[in-house]
């Protein structure tokens, strides 16, 4: 089934300028009725209503039903008339134009993106530096887009050195996070996309990885940022990945509060076991699932579930060393390899992740 399109009926030349302009910045696409009786076609199922003043009076007169989401639009300050047409159409809300944009356009963004299964939203946190982390949150993303479908890898990390180093991208045009500014705590996740790098490993199939990275700054993005951006990236239906800081920033303690997952990777040995319990006991505190991934070589022979056990934390899968690796990322290759310790480690994850929604949205508690 297509994706349905929101209703706008207005007929004054300035200000049907305005609608489709807010519309196409918010990525909605539109259905513009002629007179009440095509209107009448489209009513019921558009995600969105919009009207002008002399369209309301004629839908009101065309005995249209009552439903949610209808919007009367004026220039200025409206009349008294308009709120009584209002009334009669059954309109939640009269907006006035240029003032009324920002609200718009999230509404817009709203009808373009609401009839979306949510997304699934991933943190992955390191359980001591350079546990390996920030790779294998860029390789779910990549696994995310080569599977068809859209995925956004979010770095929330400003000490880290940026994701966009991590998949080749650096070089990429696109904005960072100190590029960008958020008004209204809301961003259209369309437009979103077309602004960040979409790195080559990210277009596979249907499905497109956009990055959103910070520089080479110590200016990491804001709490309200991470989670205007995050939920873009859900309300859209995409598979939103985080790469966390160990220490809990503001930003960090957001995407952990959305996430359905959170993944701790922790290399097999005693030190970072030590390390990663404080973590673990942070994540604890402020999100709910949460599993290990253990990384390989394990030189002093401490197993996988010896890790889990001592963090306490069920076991996800293990990621035994991978040759070359190292080297690949270091000349700027993505980790998108089809095979190998860190792919298969990608895959499983984000089996998790999947599974763990849709049990959520069917009431069923994983174990």
């Amino acid at each position: 089934m297509g994706e349905r399109h929101a209703l706008v009926m207005v007929e004054e030349p300035e200000l049907l300028d305005a609608v489709l302009r807010l519309a196409a910045a918010a990525g909605c696409e539109l259905h513009r009725a002629i007179d009440a009786a095509d209107a009448r076609r489209h009513w019921t199922d558009a995600p969105l209503v919009l009207l002008d003043p002399p369209a309301a009076q004629r839908c009101a007169r065309a005995r249209m039903p009552r439903r949610e989401a209808v919007v009367v639009a004026v220039y200025g300050e409206p009349p008294p008339a308009v709120w009584e047409q209002a009334v009669m159409v059954g309109a939640e809300h009269v907006v006035s134009l240029p003032d009324a944009e920002s609200w718009l356009v999230s509404a817009f963004a709203e009808a373009a993106e609401g009839m979306r299964s949510a997304g699934p939203v991933l943190a992955v946190v390191g359980g001591r530096g350079g546990a390996g982390a920030s790779v294998l949150a860029a390789a779910v993303a990549v696994q995310a887009a080569q599977d068809g479908r859209n995925a956004l890898l979010v770095d929330c990390d400003p000490l880290g050195g940026g994701l966009d180093l991590v998949l080749g991208a650096e070089n990429m045009q696109g904005l960072r996070w100190p590029d960008l500014v958020i008004a209204g705590g809301r961003v259209p996740a369309a437009a979103l996309h077309a602004a960040l790098p979409v790195p080559a490993a990210g277009r596979n199939r249907g499905g497109e990885l956009a990055v959103l990275s910070c520089d080479r700054s110590a200016c990491g993005p804001s709490a309200s940022a991470v989670s205007a951006v995050v939920e873009a990236g859900r309300r859209a239906g995409e598979t939103v990945v985080c790469d966390l800081p160990r220490y809990p920033t503001e930003a960090a303690l957001v995407a952990l509060s959305a996430a359905d997952l959170t993944v701790l990777v922790v290399p097999a040995d005693v030190r970072s076991c030590a390390a990663a319990c404080r973590v673990a006991a942070v994540l604890a505190e402020q999100t709910g699932t949460v599993r290990v991934v253990v990384r390989g070589p394990a030189p002093g022979g401490v197993s996988a579930d010896e890790v889990a056990s001592a963090l306490g934390l069920p076991l996800l899968t293990t990621m035994r060393p991978e040759p070359g690796l190292a080297r690949a990322l270091d000349r700027g290759d993505p980790p998108d390899r089809a095979r190998g310790p860190l792919a298969g480690a990608a895959r499983a994850v984000l089996a998790e992740l999947r599974a763990g929604v849709g049990a959520a949205s069917t009431g069923v508690e994983t174990p």
